[in-house]
């Protein structure tokens, strides 16, 4: 049984394989699908060293020999498996979506992005009622910002908030009030795509946003908490 000396450096095999994943997909070392493949291996290694570290504690002669291998090699499994375990489940949890918008029945149309996404997985069209009605179980409550200030003054204020979080700027057009732009999450380095439309409702104005995913069939809750993250860090701006 020399063997289980060995466990967690398979354990650890597996946290490493999870720790490369994103970040070499964000180098462009290899494509998304090859990062999602890495974070299954090393749910694999991860998980075989967990589950095989609590067996052996089991077994009163391996436990006196191996107790400290066999706790090491638990340790570095539930680290790598944690957080698999917690995005897989949020991913069951959430809409299977990737296009998400503040107005399924005219929702903000890309314009500059469209050339950006010509050879992305995912269409820059939108899905249409289905995946509106999924949106709609998933986020009941995401909607516009309707706010008491001017067209102008909101589009400028919208420009502003798209740049202090950091997007990168894709097209400011203030006679349609389309602001698009495109942000790059952290972990994985992916490329979602965002339209901000600005009109004017009775005293003031109203705010649609749209983000979309270039890949990926579920985005985890990604779009909709770009969008609520966005609409709020406008509205404290508009209220200063």
């Amino acid at each position: 049984m020399k063997i289980l000396r060995f466990l967690p450096l398979v354990a650890l095999i597996g946290l490493l394989l999870l720790l490369m994943a994103g970040p070499g997909t964000r180098l462009g070392l290899w494509d998304f699908r090859g990062g999602f493949s890495l974070m299954r291996w090393a749910l694999y290694l991860g998980g075989a060293g967990a589950l095989v570290g609590v067996v052996a504690i089991l077994i009163p002669s391996i436990r006196k020999q191996y107790l400290g291998a066999m706790l090491l090699s638990i340790a570095i499994g539930l680290m790598t498996v944690a957080p698999v375990a917690l995005q897989v489940q949020k991913a069951r949890s959430l809409p299977f979506i990737h296009d998400v918008t503040t107005d399924t029945v005219d929702p903000p149309q890309f314009v500059a992005v469209a050339p950006l996404r010509a050879d992305a997985p995912n269409p820059v069209e939108y899905g249409g009622e289905e995946v509106a009605e999924r949106q709609r179980e998933g986020y009941p409550e995401l909607g516009p910002l309707r706010v008491d200030h001017a067209p102008a003054d909101v589009f400028a204020a919208a420009v502003d908030t798209a740049e202090a979080i950091g997007w990168e700027m894709v097209a400011t057009v203030p006679a349609e009030g389309r602001i698009e732009a495109t942000d790059t999450t952290f972990w994985f380095g992916f490329k979602d795509d965002v339209v901000i439309r600005v009109r004017a409702q009775d005293d003031g104005s109203i705010v649609d946003v749209r983000s979309k995913s270039r890949v990926g069939g579920s985005d985890i809750g990604a779009n909709a908490a770009r969008i609520e993250g966005y609409l709020e860090e406008l509205s404290d701006r508009l209220e200063r």
